[in-house]
């Protein structure tokens, strides 16, 4: 769970919003509930795993061959 800290008296309100913003963000709450948003059948989120990891091979091989090359 993410701490938000109180407004600082100086700080303005456009400041603390994006510090919240950045805080949602990198703790990846928003993610999950936009995720959360539609269901999702268990085979569906097998194959999307499987294809992100296919993806993230796929980016190393074309990396690796760049720096050889």
């Amino acid at each position: 769970m993410i701490q938000v800290t109180k407004k600082d008296s100086k700080e303005s309100t456009e400041n603390m919003l994006r510090r919240f913003n950045r805080k949602i963000q990198q703790s990846g709450v928003l993610a999950l509930v936009k995720q959360a948003q539609h269901f999702e059948k268990p085979l569906s989120k097998r194959d999307r795993r499987t294809k992100a990891i296919i993806r993230k091979e796929r980016k190393a091989q074309k990396l690796k061959k760049l720096k050889l090359s």
